[in-house]
């Protein structure tokens, strides 16, 4: 007869449905945040090359996403515009231009699907010559200068029918401002969804290539945070909390599960996880050489998301995992 004493804690793994009882975090199609990149022109329906399966889609085919988004049970969807290049100029005048590409995007969702969340991504660095988030002055962004064309931008998106601004210049003091604007015009209702804790992170690469806005010259690293800097983000988050931001968006995800936590314990706000383009990219890669179970890995890295801390995750996995979960049912 066996005397020794230990605790049996493959019990409750012994069954699925035992599993599913203790399991301690889930994943909901509620807590996704799809991101779809608007491009000015007629019948552009284009593939970004190093994101198979993301498209750059004109308005004339942005209703039939829509309506598949909807389909799938998709609830909130982030817009990102890509002008055209002639039109850009050192201002980003296109990002606040009430007929725009993403306040014309706005409009079309709203009248398709008046149920989604409808969330405006609020820079200008898509509109900008120069590709910076701002207006670049002796060689450098113009932090104060660039904070009334964000103004600008939030007014005009709200204005259009935009549920939700999320500046993610990370301009300081962008919360602020953004927040006065709204209010003073009759937006008082409108929440404010901070890229409060953004890295300056190479995982940004294939983004830049589906909505054209690397920067022509230099780089983000004046702006945007070091990636070996950890106490650096609560100092961040709460600055944008102080100033009335109604989300939090950690960005990017993956590499930065330490941040999302640390957000997490220290402020009460719901936290958003940015699983990036990299991220997604490198899955995709695995995937289509047969390297992996890419349904498996993506619904781990999204579990993994929810358990470091985040409440909802904006990610171009989003139309996959929705059907992943239909099939689980």
């Amino acid at each position: 007869m066996n005397t020794l004493e230990y605790a049996r804690h493959r019990r409750l793994r012994h069954t699925a449905s035992l599993r599913s009882l203790v399991r301690e975090n889930q994943l909901h199609k509620s807590d996704l945040i799809y991101p779809i990149f608007v491009a000015e022109g007629e019948d552009i329906k284009r593939e970004v090359s190093s994101m198979p399966g993301v498209f750059n889609l004109s308005l004339d085919h942005l209703t039939a996403e829509i309506e598949e988004v909807v389909t799938l049970g998709i609830e909130s969807v982030i817009l990102f515009g890509v002008p055209h290049d002639h039109l850009k100029d050192e201002q980003g005048s296109g990002a606040f231009h009430d007929h725009g590409i993403v306040q014309e995007a706005t409009r079309l969702v709203k009248k398709v699907a008046p149920q989604l969340t409808v969330i405006a991504d609020t820079c200008l660095c898509e509109y900008t010559s120069t590709g910076h988030c701002g207006i670049v002055a002796d060689g450098t962004v113009d932090n104060d200068a660039s904070l009334p064309l964000h103004v600008k931008t939030a007014i005009s998106q709200a204005r259009a029918g935009a549920d939700v601004i999320a500046p993610s210049s990370m301009m300081d003091g962008f919360v602020a401002a953004i927040r006065q604007g709204l209010d003073e015009n009759g937006f008082s209702h409108i929440p404010v969804m901070s890229y409060g804790v953004k890295y300056a992170s190479a995982y940004y690469g294939p983004f830049r290539d589906a909505a054209n806005s690397a920067p022509g010259e230099g780089d983000r690293k004046g702006y945007q945070m070091d990636p070996a800097n950890r106490r650096e983000a609560f100092r961040e988050a709460t600055a944008d909390v102080d100033q009335g931001a109604d989300f939090m968006i950690v960005k990017p995800a993956l590499a930065f599960m330490d941040i999302i936590r640390d957000v997490r314990e220290r402020i009460d706000l719901p936290i958003v996880a940015y699983n990036v383009s990299g991220e997604y990219a490198m899955v995709k890669a695995a995937a289509l050489n047969g390297w992996i179970d890419e349904e498996r890995i993506v619904l781990e890295t999204m579990l993994g998301f929810k358990r470091a801390g985040a409440d909802l995750i904006i990610t171009y996995f989003a139309k996959d995992i929705c059907r992943y979960l239909e099939g689980s049912k």
